[in-house]
């Protein structure tokens, strides 16, 4: 007798090798969620029609932008000393950065505190080796 080859069942749909999905975000190579924005950007009703680029754009601006302020933030923890990212580093990521503080500047970051700033006018005058004060050239000079 003749060995017959095993029938697939329900006519050959769902028997045999399948072959494996692949997310939106691995095809263009991104970290963060295609799909998962595509629904947002749906549900939210931003628009009547969303086109197939835009959640994979959107995507990768996001990913871009967390990227970068996680690299300043390790920046500012390895500047401290600390393994661990915390609020402060990223409050000093984002304000000591001319375009995120731009971005981010109505932002409060929750437990980040301020910039440490001194107004020059506070801090106190500068002596020569004489031991004389420097006059100010704006003031005027008693006389």
């Amino acid at each position: 007798m003749e060995a017959t080859k095993p029938t697939k069942g329900a006519g050959g749909r769902r028997g045999g090798d399948r072959k494996r999905s692949e997310t939106k975000s691995s095809k263009a190579g991104l970290q963060f969620p295609v799909g998962r924005i595509n629904r947002y950007l749906k549900k939210g009703r931003y628009a009547q029609r969303t086109g197939a680029g835009a959640p994979v754009y959107l995507a990768a601006v996001l990913e871009y932008l967390a990227a970068e302020v996680l690299e300043l933030a390790g920046n500012a923890a390895r500047d401290n000393k600390k393994t661990r990212i915390n609020p402060r580093h990223l409050c000093l990521a984002v304000r000591n950065d001319e375009e995120l503080g731009k971005l981010l500047q109505g932002v409060t970051i929750a437990s980040g505190g301020v910039l440490p700033n001194i107004n020059p006018i506070l801090l106190p005058k500068k002596t020569n080796t004489t031991g004389e004060k420097t006059t100010d050239p704006k003031s005027p000079k008693k006389g």
